[in-house]
């Protein structure tokens, strides 16, 4: 055990001479069979060991993953370095390989890289000479297991700003703490892949960290709520990939404190139940609330909440503040929960791409109805809704309500489309019924609505566009022959395409029995003929 005996179960090590290949110390001692001293270690991942942690029919310890545990020798292993040191091999080296120069760029808090400067070769020696210019730094991935001697780090870098450590082996907060404190300047904190205990120690309140980063950190939403006393002043909460799928309020049923918060990213968390969300909803200071990548079915804005009355004695709503909500890549599949999103106070940035409400292909809607039902919606899915898209998306919502309309109760229609009768009525559109024949020339060329059709298909040749008049009531299939018609084309088969201001994409008009006024096209529109592949 004498070798053995330099690390210490729970300690974070990475295989020697490899900082990326990480893991967590679960066992010390010997192995049967083999002569020596062993650790068991369970590598990050859920894989890159050879086993659970049960080696020849004895069990030594239960590993994350059937394949995530090996045991290695104690010179297999490195126990890391402190940062003082990692900063000094970072930015004090006069040859960088290109990865190293890589490595360099600094990384915003979405882990998307950022050209905002990289600190190269043909810097260093002139800038840096002394740290004290140094104001963004990253040494991720280089094996910091220890913030070193605090006054050592402080006479380092004493005006550093924003700190990247993603991906080595801190693990204890009272680290976290001594490294704030000793950096006063400090603001941004990125802590992303280090495995962070859920104990936390007493410590003096921390008012410079705005920013903090805890992606894939294996956190729980208790250590959330006790590290919020020490950390007073945050501005955002990054806890993207640590399962937080369950919301656990100390006290009452909504998220107390946090008054500094702006934004909160819940990404990719495996959250299911909107209930877990509507506990966040007195958080007084929330702007920009990020919930991608989640299991979320539906929406649903609680309006009926007991609202918790401020020392000022003035109720708020919930969610008071909130502007952005993005809503990406969830399970959302009903209107309901779109229509919903008009009733928060405050939101006009919403994303719900990816849900199978907002893609046409699994039967969900187009972008011009989500626009037309969210009203109050300056940014839908990233691109911003101008004056004209909004005005043409609720005309065209209207009139794809009314083509439907004919058959349907009014009750159905108001409960199916809250907007309904405000878009009618504002817009001045009138119940009208398709334009009939026995109506003379003037009446008929009133009804007729202006379309420009544009063919790129490859073996139609080169073909002016064209804009026609026709009646509201021309369907898909009665389109495409007349396209045929128009363009003189011969055996090939069309596929009609509505171009829209604000899709990438145009959309496909699968449905050939459905007519324009049915699908809410109107004069301005344009069609896209192209050829079945």
């Amino acid at each position: 055990m004498a070798a053995a005996a330099g690390f210490r179960l729970g300690q974070r090590v990475h295989a020697a001479g490899d900082p990326r290949r990480a893991g967590t110390v679960r066992y010390l001692g010997p192995v049967d069979g083999h002569a020596g001293d062993w650790v068991g270690v369970d590598w990050d991942g859920g894989a890159g060991g050879r086993h659970d942690g049960s080696l020849a029919g004895r069990r030594y310890f239960a590993a994350a993953g059937e394949r995530s545990a090996s045991f290695a020798r104690p010179a297999a292993l490195s126990a890391g370095i402190a940062l003082p040191d990692a900063l000094r091999l970072r930015y004090r080296v006069d040859d960088f390989t290109k990865e190293e120069q890589d490595e360099m760029y600094v990384f915003s808090t979405s882990q998307k890289r950022v050209s905002v400067e990289l600190v190269g070769k043909n810097k260093v020696w002139e800038k840096l000479k002394n740290f004290d210019e140094l104001l963004c730094a990253s040494v991720s991935f280089m094996g910091v297991s220890s913030i070193g001697v605090p006054e050592e780090l402080h006479d380092l870098v004493p005006n550093l700003r924003q700190l990247d450590l993603t991906g080595n082996l801190l693990s204890q907060w009272q680290d976290i703490f001594s490294l704030c404190q000793a950096l006063a300047s400090l603001e941004v904190l990125d802590l992303t892949n280090n495995t962070m205990e859920n104990d936390v120690v007493e410590s003096p309140l921390l008012k410079n960290i705005r920013v903090l980063v805890l992606n894939n950190c294996g956190v729980t939403w208790e250590l959330v709520e006790n590290i919020a006393v020490p950390f007073a002043c945050l501005n955002e909460v990054h806890l993207i990939w640590n399962k937080l799928n369950i919301i656990t309020t100390p006290v009452g049923k909504f998220v107390k404190g946090f008054d500094t918060l702006r934004l909160l990213n819940l990404e990719d968390n495996n959250i299911d139940s909107w209930d877990e969300i509507v506990k966040l909803s007195y958080l007084r200071s929330l702007e920009q609330l990020h919930l991608n990548k989640n299991m979320i079915k539906h929406v649903m804005y609680p309006s009926n909440l007991p609202s918790p009355v401020p020392s000022d004695g003035t109720a708020v709503p919930p969610f008071e503040k909130l502007q952005v909500l993005l809503l990406g890549s969830n399970e959302i599949d009903d209107f309901p929960s779109v229509d919903s999103l008009n009733l928060f106070p405050s939101l006009t940035d919403v994303r719900i791409s990816d849900n199978p409400i907002a893609d046409p292909s699994k039967g969900g809607a187009p972008r011009f109805v989500l626009v037309a039902r969210l009203g109050k919606v300056k940014i839908l899915n990233g691109s911003e809704v101008s004056a004209r898209e909004r005005r043409e998306a609720e005309i065209r919502y209207v009139r794809l309500v009314l083509g439907k309309a004919e058959s349907t109760d009014p009750e159905v229609i108001k409960r199916l489309h809250p907007r309904f009768a405000e878009l009618k009525a504002f817009h001045g559109i009138e119940d009208e019924k398709p334009t009939s024949r026995t109506l003379g020339p003037q009446k008929m060329a009133s009804g007729l609505i202006s379309i420009t059709l544009r063919c790129v298909g490859a073996s139609m040749g080169e073909k002016q566009p064209l804009t026609k008049k026709l009646p509201p009531t021309t369907t898909v299939g009665k389109l495409k022959s007349l396209c045929d018609s128009f363009f003189k084309l011969k055996d090939i088969k069309l596929r009609l395409f509505l171009e829209e201001e604000g899709c990438p994409l145009p959309q496909l008009l699968e449905e050939e029995t459905a007519s324009l006024m049915e699908l809410g096209i109107g004069t301005g529109a344009t069609i896209i003929v192209d050829e079945e592949s």
